[in-house]
């Protein structure tokens, strides 16, 4: 689940300027998941690559529809503490380390999240992307992920995009190891993105996750320069958004009234991936997997 973190100064490095903007822009909105209110600074100007003068490929705006009500859960399964309440959980400053006992149940509750992402795919009808983020709480743990699926036949411009957003996520789980910086995720997913032409909404990130919904560190997917390296031990997401947009305003976001809502400010079509890692001696450890 994405966390909107409030305002502050990233330290960006120069960004790349290799690669395109992406064959064509489009221009029908997308649904992203937020937690929290607020915006980081605006981006920075950015080049726009060999593709962006192509013609625009319209689309329909994205329109309120009408959420159903939420089901009964039997009153014998445990609830997490921010249950009932209509403010967002906040992020804590405690950064969650697991022991052997504690990543047998964020395992458990890891793969139970990707069991039921898996089956909520399958019910996705024709005619766009979708992204759907599922947290589970089990046991008193939480399991995070996130995935965008084909509503059957899509265009090879939003395939694409699907594509090198997941690229991008695995590219910067593969950078995650004990010692190693958290910028190195953000810039691994933002030289991956340009290269291919999108940009990197800036205003969601992941985070520490455990028993703790949010919690540090928070990890950015965009060049940063902010400080802290990764420990044995740790679990957080790593939840990259890309959009199809070619300038700032397709790297911002709007939030609905809703206070759930976010779309790009210039209707540009995005996508999000997301896994729980455990971070390992050598390496990390995806447990959203099933």
């Amino acid at each position: 689940m994405a966390v909107r973190v409030p305002s502050m100064e990233l330290n960006r490095s120069p960004p790349l300027l290799s690669g395109g903007r992406g064959k064509t822009c489009l221009q029908k909105p997308f649904i992203v998941q937020a937690k929290r209110s607020g915006g980081l600074e605006k981006a920075n100007t950015r080049s726009r690559g060999p593709q962006a003068s192509e013609k625009l490929k319209k689309r329909e705006p994205l329109t309120r529809g009408t959420v159903s009500a939420p089901l009964p859960v039997p009153g014998h399964i445990p609830r997490p503490p921010y249950v009932g309440s209509n403010k967002m959980p906040e992020i804590s400053s405690e950064r969650q380390m697991q022991d052997k006992d504690t990543i047998v149940h964020m395992k458990a509750a890891c793969e139970l999240a990707a069991r039921v992402l898996q089956n909520a795919g399958k019910l996705v009808k024709d005619g766009d992307i979708i992204n759907i983020d599922v947290t589970v709480y089990l046991n008193g743990f939480h399991g995070d992920t996130s995935k965008t699926f084909f509503c059957g036949e899509v265009d090879e411009a939003a395939k694409r995009l699907v594509k090198v957003t997941e690229e991008c996520m695995l590219r910067g789980i593969s950078s995650c190891k004990h010692g190693v910086s958290f910028k190195k995720i953000g810039r691994r997913i933002s030289e991956h993105a340009e290269r291919n032409g999108f940009g990197v909404v800036e205003q969601f990130v992941g985070h520490g996750v455990g028993r703790v919904f949010h919690s540090q560190p928070i990890i950015y997917h965009q060049r940063n320069n902010m400080p802290g390296q990764m420990v044995e031990g740790q679990t957080f997401t790593i939840e990259p958004i890309l959009t199809m947009g070619s300038n700032s305003n397709s790297i911002e976001c709007d939030m609905w009234e809703d206070g759930w809502t976010a779309v790009t400010t210039d209707g540009s079509l995005a996508a999000q991936f997301e896994h729980t890692i455990l971070i390992t001696r050598t390496g990390a450890e995806i447990l959203t997997k099933c």
